[in-house]
């Protein structure tokens, strides 16, 4: 999905970490679907989250990634069952 075609879940996702970290590039896919029918499945959905920012030059992944999860807040109790993060090499910064 891109955004033009995002659920609202996606879209609030999308806009929450485009507002906190700026991206370069962002890639936000709903595997939701190919966890039907277990219990986590129910509440929050499955997403796979690309993401390239300025914010994560010189850090640890393990650093970005509480970064996206502090900028989700709560929404990883209510709309996010699960969050898989692949970060992305920010061109922006590399060019620096």
């Amino acid at each position: 999905m891109n955004a033009a075609t995002d659920s609202p879940r996606m879209a609030r996702i999308r806009a929450i970490l485009t507002q906190a970290l700026a991206p370069t590039r962002l890639e936000l896919v709903d595997d939701s679907h190919q966890h039907a029918g277990h219990a986590g499945a129910r509440q929050g959905g499955h997403f796979t989250l690309r993401i390239a920012a300025p914010g994560f030059a010189g850090k640890r992944p393990l650093e970005c990634h509480r970064m996206i999860y502090a900028a989700l807040g709560e929404l990883m109790q209510t709309d996010i069952h699960a969050l898989s993060i692949d970060l992305l090499p920010d061109a922006a910064v590399d060019l620096e």
